[in-house]
């Protein structure tokens, strides 16, 4: 990303914001490490379920950092 030359309306916001990236990026690295070692296809579909739940929100906030910017 871009080094922002002002800082934004929100300073708060957009740390929270990037903390999320930044942890449900690393959580979703996690749970695929995982999902090989999974014993049956429902701990799988669990590990997906996740998965899918945190990249869905990471979407959310990298458009909303977007929308900052």
């Amino acid at each position: 990303m871009a080094e922002r030359f002002l800082p934004t309306e929100d300073p708060v916001r957009e740390a929270v914001l990037q903390w999320t990236v930044n942890r449900d990026a690393a959580d979703v690295r996690r749970l695929l490490t995982w999902l090989p070692d999974a014993r049956s296809s429902r701990e799988r579909e669990v590990l997906m379920v996740r998965v899918r739940g945190l990249l869905d929100e990471l979407t959310n906030a990298l458009d909303a950092l977007e929308a900052m910017r």
